[in-house]
C-alpha cells in the first residue's frame, strides 16, 4: 500500500467504480455497482459511499448504511458492498476500507456492523473472516449474516 485514502463518492470518481474489475468467478457473489450506488439515492441520510484511491487512482469501493429505524434488524447497520480491483487485491486496500468503516461507526456511536453475503468457493466468506466479522446468523435465502463488533 502506497498513497491509500478515502473520499466520497462523486461525479468524477464513479466512472472509475464502475470500472473496477473483478477477478474470475467473483461476479456471481457481486451485484452490479450501479445498484449499490442507487441506494444514495433513496436515502443519502443513511448511506455511506467512500472510493478507495491509491494516489489519484480509483482502487477500490465500499458502500454501507446506518439506519437505526431499519424494520429488519440486521439492516441497521450494514456494510453493503466492498470492491477492490482485481489487480489490487491481496494489498490490504479492503483490510484498510474495512477499518474505516470501522471508525465511522465508532464516531456514530455504534457498537457493530453486519454483513450479509452468499456463501461459497471463491466467495468473500475468507476475507470477512480476516478482518474480523464472525458468523452470527442466516438469512431467510441461505445467505450468512456476519458481524464485526467494535
Amino acid at each position: 500500500m502506497s498513497d491509500l485514502r478515502l473520499e466520497e463518492l462523486s461525479a468524477a470518481t464513479i466512472v472509475a467504480v464502475n470500472n473496477l474489475s473483478l477477478r474470475p468467478g467473483q461476479e456471481q457473489f457481486l451485484a452490479p455497482v450501479s445498484y449499490g450506488i442507487a441506494g444514495t439515492v433513496l436515502d443519502p441520510r443513511t448511506t455511506w459511499q467512500r472510493v478507495v484511491l491509491d494516489g489519484d487512482e480509483v482502487v477500490g469501493f465500499i458502500s454501507a448504511s446506518f439506519d437505526a429505524e431499519s424494520p429488519v434488524d440486521h439492516f441497521d447497520s450494514v456494510l453493503w458492498r466492498i470492491n477492490v480491483d482485481a489487480d489490487d487485491q491481496g494489498r490490504g486496500i479492503g483490510r484498510f476500507a474495512v477499518e474505516a468503516l470501522v471508525g465511522e461507526a465508532r464516531a456514530r456511536g455504534l457498537d457493530h456492523i453486519n454483513v450479509i453475503y452468499e456463501p461459497g468457493e471463491g466467495g468473500p466468506e475468507a476475507f470477512f473472516l480476516r478482518v474480523g466479522f464472525s458468523p452470527v446468523g442466516e438469512t431467510e435465502y441461505g445467505e450468512v449474516v456476519a458481524e464485526i463488533r467494535i
